[in-house]
């Protein structure tokens, strides 16, 4: 068993896929305009691999964030080698686009730079599906997935997380920062994981596979995520938005009240909700399937 978790962005992209050729090495030194103006370490890949790989003969464009740089977060730079990517996937009419995201969000150190690098990655994102190319997403580092690339993310076909992954809009300690720990105490990390965690995302539909924390479990994942895409349209539609948002009214009607997560496992069917965070992956599938229809359909490669 390889960790995704503990692995390098270069060590999971790596991995994942065979062949892998990355575009713009550290040797080319492509590095932020920024940082060095702020004082700030600068990293010779500005914190995300990109390249080209393969998985079963099926053309892959890859990004994976490193999370050890900045938390992941987006910058200037950051953000074209991912728009790159993706354009080129669209021009070159890859089988597919896989992104392993690891990011806290935008790098506030490069501000309206990194939000604009933010907003121009999600338009990208679309394009590819416009042209028929899924994209597949994949969270299982330690920064989870927040922020912008938090809503990058959902505009993914699909997503694929491990237990230990997190998903959200909002870091736990920003909402602390904003609305006091009485609203969400950060510290509290059985709450943090409960609530943004990828077992709570399964249940609710924001993600269509757990899996364990192994590299391996992430690229079978991958390849499922591909064929189930190639069975149906890829491409975002006006109708497609209009179902996520009545899932998404339909969600805040049924769970607006609760406080904890575990209110909305009971309220789901699970017997004994207590029990899931000590469940393995399989095992929480297995029992979570029966489930998390009731409350919202997968959006799987409409989402």
């Amino acid at each position: 068993m390889s960790s995704y978790l503990e692995a390098t962005a270069r060590q999971r992209i790596g991995t994942l896929l065979d062949q892998f050729e990355e575009f713009l090495p550290p040797s080319q030194q492509v590095i932020s305009p920024h940082l060095a103006q702020l004082d700030l370490p600068v990293s010779f890949d500005d914190g995300v691999v990109v390249g080209q790989g393969s998985l079963q003969d099926k053309t892959v464009y890859a990004a994976a964030q490193e999370g050890g740089f900045m938390g992941g977060a987006v910058g200037e730079v950051h953000g074209a080698k991912l728009v790159g990517l993706m354009q080129r996937a669209v021009l070159h009419q890859a089988d597919a686009v896989v992104l392993l995201l690891d990011s806290g969000g935008v790098r506030l150190h490069e501000a309206n730079a990194g939000l604009i690098a933010v907003s121009e990655v999600m338009r990208a994102v679309l394009d590819v599906r416009a042209a028929g190319i899924p994209v597949i997403v994949l969270i299982g580092g330690s920064n989870g997935c927040f922020g912008g690339m938090g809503i990058v993310a959902r505009c993914a076909n699909a997503i694929v997380m491990s237990e230990e992954a997190r998903l959200a809009m909002s870091g736990p300690e920003v909402i602390e920062t904003a609305n006091g720990v009485d609203e969400f105490d950060s510290r509290d990390r059985a709450l943090v994981w409960r609530t943004t965690g990828g077992k709570h995302r399964y249940l609710l539909g924001d993600c269509q596979m757990l899996v364990a924390d192994d590299i391996g479990a992430f690229r079978q994942a991958a390849l499922d995520m591909m064929q189930a895409c190639a069975q149906q349209a890829v491409a975002l539609t006006l109708d497609d938005l209009e179902q996520e948002q009545l899932m998404l009214t339909k969600r805040l009607q049924q769970f607006g009240d609760y406080r904890e997560p575990m209110q909305i496992w009971s309220a789901l069917g699970i017997a004994e909700p207590q029990q899931l965070p000590m469940l393995e992956a399989a095992a929480f599938v297995a029992l979570a399937g029966q489930h998390r229809h009731r409350v919202t359909t997968a959006p799987g490669a409409a989402s």
